[in-house]
C-alpha cells in the first residue's frame, strides 16, 4: 500500500470522526426531536463509511460485513424514530 493512500485513509479517518462529534453534540443538544433523529442517522453513516475506511486500511472483509450491519440496523432505527415521530406509533 502505497504512503499516499495510507496518509488519505488516515485522513478521511480524522474527519469521520469529527464529523461523528458533531453528530454526537447535534444529539445532545438539538433543540428538537427531529433533529435528534437527523443526528442519529448521520451518526449511523459515518459510522458506516469509518468501518468502511478501515476495511480499506486492513484489507479484511470482516469490516466490509459490519458496515453493512451498522446500514441495516441504521435505516430499521431511523425509519422506527421518524415513523413515530410523525405518527406516534411504529406498527399500525
Amino acid at each position: 500500500m502505497s504512503p499516499f493512500l495510507i496518509w488519505s485513509l488516515w485522513t478521511a479517518m480524522g474527519c469521520l470522526a469529527l464529523a461523528m462529534a458533531c453528530c454526537l453534540l447535534r444529539m445532545l443538544r438539538g433543540p428538537t426531536a427531529q433533529d435528534r433523529v437527523m443526528a442519529l442517522d448521520t451518526f449511523y453513516i459515518n459510522g458506516m463509511l469509518a468501518m468502511l475506511v478501515l476495511g480499506l486500511r486492513y484489507g479484511s472483509s470482516m469490516y466490509f460485513e459490519a458496515a453493512m450491519l451498522i446500514a441495516l440496523f441504521g435505516f430499521v432505527g431511523s425509519t422506527a424514530m421518524s415513523k413515530f415521530l410523525l405518527r406516534g406509533e411504529v406498527i399500525e
